[in-house]
């Protein structure tokens, strides 16, 4: 076997438990996010709502960029378990303060206010990129 297949052989179950942690954070920040929402995206989205498809759209990104950093800088699984619901934790409590600040657009969302939704999205989303850099130091 060549030394690029054994690393291969070597290096992808990592790969698979690293993407796997990951995406379970990412899945079950996301689920607590859903069930916490004072804008209910995926009730809005399963009738249509784009508003909450963009608004809940932005939140999955926004927990990702911080979580994929998290996965650059760890050492082994167990960091990345626990930085990884550290930054979840601490991204979700933030989307609860945009929330807080820009009262009235979870609301709005829920009307179908595109304008609402996007700039929620966009608002996590700077969250996030500061988080992130935090995370990476």
């Amino acid at each position: 076997m060549t030394v690029q297949i054994q690393a291969f052989v070597n290096g992808f179950p990592n790969v698979l438990l690293h993407a796997l942690l990951t995406l379970l954070i990412l899945i079950i920040a996301a689920t607590l996010h859903a069930m916490l929402s004072p804008a209910h995206e995926i009730g809005h989205i399963r009738e249509g709502n784009p508003a909450a498809a963009i608004s809940f759209g932005g939140v999955l990104l926004a927990l990702a960029g911080p979580l994929a950093v998290v996965m650059l800088t760890s050492t082994s699984l167990t960091e990345m378990g626990l930085w990884g619901a550290a930054t979840a934790l601490t991204a979700l409590i933030a989307f609860r303060l945009v929330d807080a600040v820009l009262a009235g657009l979870p609301q709005r969302v829920q009307e179908g206010d595109v304008s609402a939704g996007s700039l929620l999205a966009a608002a996590k989303l700077a969250v996030a990129i500061i988080l992130a850099a935090a995370v990476a130091g």
